[in-house]
């Protein structure tokens, strides 16, 4: 039986990734996996357990033991650590503000890595973050780098926080977004780049369905003469 594609989505915060990533995976029946999620995930068991961010050598053996799932249901992705259901903790602001100091740490992203690997050697996976394409899965079959505006960036994520009842200000968000940039495009191990391969897509004044049949139009294409 032939070996189903591995497909890369990356590109900076705010970007439509992981709506564009779950879209992608219940088309072709693939499994969704959210890397950044992952590092969500071990930002979130450091602060719990009230460990020293500076301490690198004892968050990376943390990252090590930690059971992290990726578990999907329906359009919805769970994520457990130790078997304990944390999808909505690792998205607080203060997992937010923290996960680029996680993420930034060599240690980590192999152990991270390792596991991504694993979940995607099988093939027939979508998986989307910054370093996708470049570094996780180098080697996969269609890469796509997926981009807005900052501004429409900030104004989605804006959007999506006032929908959930949360208030915050558009300057605001549109700063943190810019400062994300600067540290994901300017981190020393594995920055944010487009993949010399990848089709770049920039979503700015595009729909998350127009974006995801893009994708698909370009996956059946090459499927054809593969």
């Amino acid at each position: 039986m032939k070996k189903k594609p591995i497909v890369t989505i990356d590109g900076p915060a705010g970007a439509g990734k992981s709506t564009i990533a779950r879209i992608i995976a219940g088309e072709l029946n693939f499994l969704y996996i959210d890397s950044g999620a992952m590092y969500r995930a071990v930002t979130w068991k450091v602060l719990n357990c009230k460990i020293n961010l500076n301490d690198n050598e004892k968050i990376v053996q943390l990252a090590k033991k930690m059971n992290i799932k990726l578990i999907q249901s329906g359009e919805k992705l769970r994520v457990t650590v130790d078997d304990k259901d944390v999808t909505g903790k690792i998205r607080t602001t203060n997992v937010t503000k923290n996960v680029n100091t996680i993420a930034a740490i060599q240690g980590v992203r192999e152990v991270l890595r390792r596991k991504q690997r694993e979940l995607g050697k099988k093939g027939g996976v979508v998986m989307e973050g910054r370093d996708i394409g470049t570094d996780v899965f180098p080697e996969a079959e269609k890469k796509f780098y997926l981009d807005a505006k900052p501004g429409e960036r900030a104004l989605r994520r804006w959007r999506e926080l006032r929908t959930s009842g949360k208030k915050v200000s558009l300057k605001s968000i549109y700063e943190a977004i810019k400062k994300r940039d600067y540290n994901d495009e300017h981190r020393e191990i594995n920055p944010l780049r487009k993949a010399k391969d990848a089709i770049v897509i920039d979503s700015s004044n595009m729909m998350a369905q127009q974006v995801a049949e893009k994708i698909l139009n370009e996956i059946k294409l090459a499927s054809k003469f593969s």
